[in-house]
């Protein structure tokens, strides 16, 4: 039986009650319900799930569906893309889950097909935090360990969030059950 969207993967990423690759115990993030890379209710999204994962660290599991190939057995590069800017704006709010950021910069790396229909991980790191700007990378990985895709980013402090985590509620920005 093949995973679901977002199950953790296979490729070293622990299920949520285990630990990281860190060592460090996972906690649930919250999802949004539009989002195209973790919106539950977006009916054309990926619907990941992310786990703080030690501070200034982010994990996800997930099995790309066909639907979003670019060549025949391969994920397109944007979907890449994606999943890598979410889970880097993703470790920027380990610890604090109101904490959001918006990416000033993404650099790309692609070192091999990333194939659709088999279990990927996520990982996304903060290097540096100076006043409102953090710097980050993130990780693909293939389901032998290996990286399949890798980001750099700049992300810089979202001053538009509203600060009241009920109102964040009613956007549908919570921890959703499995």
């Amino acid at each position: 039986m093949k995973p679901s969207a977002n199950e953790p993967a296979a490729s070293g990423l622990a299920p949520e009650t285990d630990t990281s690759l860190a060592g460090e115990r996972r906690v649930k993030q919250p999802n949004s319900r539009l989002c195209f890379v973790c919106g539950l209710e977006n009916p054309v999204g990926l619907k990941l799930t992310f786990f703080d994962a030690g501070p200034n660290r982010a994990e996800a599991g997930c099995t790309v569906p066909e639907k979003y190939q670019g060549y025949p057995g391969v994920v397109h590069g944007g979907v890449v893309a994606a999943m890598l800017d979410e889970v880097v704006g993703r470790a920027a709010m380990s610890g604090d889950p109101n904490h959001f950021t918006v990416t000033a910069r993404l650099q790309l790396r692609y070192r091999k097909p990333v194939p659709v229909g088999v279990p990927l991980g996520l990982v996304g790191f903060i290097d540096r935090k100076k006043g409102r700007v953090a710097t980050g990378r993130s990780e693909l990985r293939l389901p032998d360990g290996t990286i399949g895709a890798e980001a750099e980013a700049t992300l810089v402090d979202y001053s538009d969030t509203p600060e009241d985590a009920k109102r964040l509620e009613q956007l549908g920005w919570r921890v959703y059950d499995d």
